[in-house]
C-alpha cells in the first residue's frame, strides 16, 4: 500500500492552487474511484490516496499532535479504506466525508488508546509505590525500636550504659571500649554484658 506522501515545499508554503486541490476531491471523481477500490482495483486506490491522504493526514494531525503517530493511524486507514470500501455508500455522503469521518474515528480511538496506556502505568506506579510504603513502615518501626532501646538504656546505670552505647551504637571492639573507658579488658567485657542483661530486662526480652 503506498505510504502517505512528504509534504513537498509548494505544500509547505501554500502556493499549491486551491483549485487544484478541490478538483482533485471533487465527489464526481473520487466517487468512481472509491467504487472501484471496493472491487480490488489497485490503481484506483491509489488515485484516491493520492487525491486525499492530504487531508486526511492534517485531521488526524490536528487531532493527535504528533506527527509519526498520524502518519501511522493514516496508513491505518487507507488500509481500513482498501478493506472496506464496499460500505461506503454514495446516496449519505461524499467519498471525502466518509474518509474524513473514518479519520477523525481512527485519530479518536488512538487518543483514547494512549489515555488507557497512561492509566495502565499511572496504575503500576501506584502499586509499585506500596513496596516504598513497607520501607517506609520498617524504617518508622526501627525508629519505634531505636527509641525503646535509648528509653532502657536510660534506666541502666551509667558505667554499664556507656560501655553498652561504645560497643553497640558506636561499633567499639571490647578492647577498644576498655582503652577508651581506661579499664581492664575484663572489667570492660563485665561491663558490657551486666548492661546487656540489664537492657534485655528494661525491653522485655526473654534470652
Amino acid at each position: 500500500m503506498p505510504h502517505p506522501p512528504a509534504r513537498d515545499s509548494n505544500d509547505a508554503s501554500g502556493v499549491a492552487p486551491e483549485r487544484a486541490r478541490e478538483a482533485d476531491t471533487d465527489p464526481d471523481r473520487l466517487t468512481p474511484a472509491l467504487l472501484a477500490v471496493a472491487q480490488g482495483d489497485e490503481a484506483a486506490f491509489a488515485s484516491l490516496y493520492d487525491a486525499t491522504s492530504r487531508r486526511v493526514y492534517g485531521l488526524v494531525l490536528r487531532v493527535l499532535r504528533n506527527p509519526s503517530q498520524s502518519e501511522e493511524v493514516t496508513q491505518e486507514i487507507y488500509l481500513e479504506v482498501w478493506r472496506h470500501a464496499g460500505k461506503y455508500d454514495p446516496d449519505r455522503g461524499s467519498p471525502l466525508g466518509w474518509l474524513m469521518t473514518l479519520a477523525h474515528r481512527r485519530a479518536v480511538d488512538r487518543v483514547r488508546s494512549s489515555q488507557a496506556a497512561t492509566v495502565r502505568d499511572e496504575s503500576y506506579e501506584a502499586r509499585t509505590r506500596e513496596v516504598h510504603f513497607d520501607t517506609t513502615a520498617e524504617a518508622a518501626t526501627a525508629q519505634l525500636e531505636a527509641h525503646r532501646v535509648r528509653q532502657a538504656l536510660d534506666r541502666i546505670s551509667e558505667v554499664q550504659r556507656e560501655a553498652v552505647s561504645l560497643a553497640y551504637l558506636d561499633g567499639y571492639t571490647h578492647r577498644e571500649v576498655a582503652a577508651r573507658l581506661d579499664l581492664p579488658l575484663g572489667t570492660a567485657k563485665t561491663r558490657i554484658r551486666d548492661g546487656l542483661i540489664r537492657l534485655r530486662d528494661q525491653l522485655g526480652v526473654t534470652p
